[in-house]
């Protein structure tokens, strides 16, 4: 199916996204990796935890797999570049799966299995930025921003799926659980592997450095680059508030509780409600909006993540805390696709897997760093105020942003930009191998950017 079977006055469908063969391969692959992830978390935590019957350490088995993000992520996604995108996602499939396989043997100290799972999630930074370099590669225009948005909302379905399925797999067997991820990896292997095929990896512009120097790169051209920092900055802001209802939900639960409220099942309530509106924003922002509209929506979503949850100030029940959640969650789904889509398109070929490992793990720490600082704060206030106030605060950062948001002829032209880049670097990869014509990484296209077109042609 050609690239502009879709007028760029309405967005792409599902089914001109999912008529990619390949793309079909990464997705199947996605979500069964995601998935078992999921499992796997929910197992590795009540194993330790009864093995060592330690919240602590229980709660350290959780947090083991946000760790190789902040001690090493941008390094281990410049792996990705210097190898073809499909090679590293498969090899780090395989290296997940002895490990996982591994936690699951009976009678393992909780340090081993700590251990182990630490050497298993440590592939995840170079597979997770091979996937997001590899996309673009596949899907161009709107279908590759239709795709991001799905990515999003089956994302957040595989977290809820996983967690619950998980939870109750592992009370009757974690070993099971942990052998059922293994099993994923393995299928995502098999499925890339065959349903994929053989890209080389493209030569840096200036030759190959020390993979400190190339991380460096990466990040001076993501903050180097206006467009590529307006994002980077949207992003990381963005993810200051959304995060707090959910990082803060046992607490929060645990004061309504005294109100009469259930605990547990207010704090469910809480951690589900972000997704299931990150979900539903997925779904109606990226099936029924233009392109262009997606693009001057940005703003508005931008603001409307911390305004939707000003009203925790008034101390609401539950019930309205949940939907405060929801709203914001729908917010982030309308903001994240359109800034990824843009920052993908800007940046040239290369790059894409280090600069995905900058944005990543600018993610995770913004949002360790939101729930640790209203954790903090919640120590001394109560949770709707700092909840309410942290998002007034909030509402005045994104409005700043909002009004420094670069014009649509300015991602244009960035665009434009790193099409010149890639095609440049293409054609010397081609040189360097005789006798080998490398094939496009996308199908010809006589228009210019234009910002009619929503995120402009590629």
């Amino acid at each position: 199916m050609s690239e502009e079977t879709h007028t760029p006055e309405r967005p792409a469908t599902y089914r001109e996204v999912f008529a990619q063969r390949e793309y079909r391969a990464v997705f199947a692959a996605t979500v069964l990796t995601w998935t078992g992830d999921y499992l796997a978390k929910a197992a590795v935590t009540l194993l330790v935890y009864q093995q060592s019957q330690s919240v602590a350490l229980s709660a350290a088995a959780f947090a083991t797999s946000y760790l190789p993000w902040l001690v090493g992520g941008p390094l281990l996604t410049t792996l990705a570049d210097r190898y073809p995108y499909r090679t590293v996602m498969v090899i780090c499939d395989l290296v997940r799966l002895p490990l996982y396989a591994a936690i699951a043997i009976d009678g393992l100290d909780t340090p081993v299995i700590l251990a182990l799972l630490f050497a298993a999630t440590l592939a995840n930074p170079p597979s997770q930025a091979a996937r997001s370099a590899m996309l673009p590669l596949l899907l161009t225009g709107d279908r590759l921003v239709v795709a991001l948005s799905l990515h999003g909302s089956v994302g957040q379905a595989a977290q809820v799926l996983g967690y619950a399925v998980g939870a109750g797999i592992a009370l009757y067997s974690p070993a099971l659980a942990l052998l059922l991820n293994a099993v994923a990896f393995g299928a995502s292997a098999v499925i890339l592997w065959f349903g994929v095929r053989h890209r080389p990896a493209v030569p840096p512009e200036r030759g190959r450095r020390n993979l400190l120097r190339e991380t460096g790169a990466g990040f001076a051209l993501v903050f180097g680059t206006p467009v590529l920092r307006a994002i980077a900055i949207m992003v990381f802001c963005a993810m200051l508030f959304a995060i707090v209802p959910e990082g803060l939900a046992a607490a929060w639960a645990t004061d309504l509780a005294g109100s009469g409220a259930d605990r547990s099942v207010t704090q469910a309530l809480i951690m589900v409600a972000a997704p299931a509106g990150f979900i539903l924003g997925g779904i109606l922002v990226g099936r029924t909006l233009r392109p262009d509209l997606r693009r001057t929506l940005v703003r508005f979503f931008a603001v409307l993540a911390p305004l939707a949850l000003v009203p925790a100030l008034f101390n609401p029940p539950p019930l309205v805390v949940a939907l405060l959640a929801a709203v914001a969650g729908f917010a982030v789904a309308g903001l994240l696709p359109v800034t990824n889509g843009l920052f993908v398109l800007a940046l040239p070929h290369g790059y894409r897997a280090r600069a995905n490992g900058v944005m990543n793990t600018g993610v995770q720490v913004t949002q360790g760093l939101a729930v640790l600082a209203t954790g903090l704060l919640a120590e001394r206030f109560t949770i709707p105020r700092v909840v309410g106030l942290w998002s007034a605060a909030g509402v005045l950062l994104m409005l700043v942003l909002a009004l420094r948001w670069p014009q649509p002829e300015r991602f244009d032209a960035a665009i434009a930009e790193a099409q010149r880049r890639s095609a440049d670097r293409e054609a010397a990869a081609g040189a360097a191998r005789p006798g080998q014509h490398p094939a496009p990484t996308s199908p010809p296209n006589p228009r210019p950017p234009s910002s009619e077109a929503g995120i402009g042609a590629v």
